[in-house]
């Protein structure tokens, strides 16, 4: 951990913990009183996985959240919010079963050449984390709804959420050797520089 005077701080192989505790899971379910509806649609019921060589960003903020799937179904995420980043050696993919024709693999590369990719209000739905992160001026367990060197809670979990929830913030953020699991991704604008798309059949993820 680096200095306090210096207002930044360190953790090796980073790991979510914030996610709701089981007795706010099951309010959630009754009035989503704890964290957020994540994204203001309903999710797929896939995860995809993503994997970064660096994110630099400024403005950060991570609360927990939970995300409606179709059919009712929640899951429990941690919500990162950037006011912008940029995103070096982007890779991410998703498998998708086909019945009788088996996997196929979606993979999306992008940010290579020294040209990272770029967004602005990037929020990012994640229940898996690992990277080597330092946060610049960091505050943890600000309320989410009061939090001010971020982007804030997502627009789309207005009304919807307790403002008064548990989360952390930090002016700034460095994350390498990013590997996530996630379950949706918005933004205000998202530029992929060197964009790459294939689909090929059988399991081919980032990581």
């Amino acid at each position: 951990m680096e200095s306090q005077a210096r207002g930044g701080t360190r953790w090796k192989r980073f790991a979510v913990v914030m996610v709701p505790s089981v007795a706010a899971t099951a309010a959630i379910g009754v009035a989503l009183s704890q964290g957020a509806l994540a994204a203001s649609f309903s999710v797929s019921g896939q995860q995809f996985k993503v994997s970064a060589d660096r994110l630099d960003g400024t403005g950060f903020v991570q609360y927990g959240a939970v995300d409606a799937q179709t059919g009712d179904k929640q899951v429990p995420v941690a919500v990162s919010g950037f006011s912008n980043a940029k995103i070096q050696n982007l890779c991410q993919s998703v498998v998708v079963p086909v019945p009788v024709f088996g996997d196929v693999s979606l993979q999306l590369k992008a940010g290579g050449g020294g040209k990272p990719v770029e967004a602005k209000n990037l929020y990012i739905d994640l229940d898996e984390l690992s990277a080597d992160a330092t946060f610049n001026n960091i505050d943890i367990g600000v309320a989410a709804g009061s939090s001010t060197k971020g982007p804030g809670m997502s627009p789309g979990d207005k009304g919807k959420a307790d403002p008064g929830s548990f989360a952390q913030q930090a002016e700034s953020a460095t994350l390498t050797g990013v590997k996530q699991t996630a379950w949706a991704t918005t933004a205000g604008t998202f530029q992929l520089s060197g964009l790459k798309m294939n689909v090929t059949k059988g399991k081919h993820e980032c990581y």
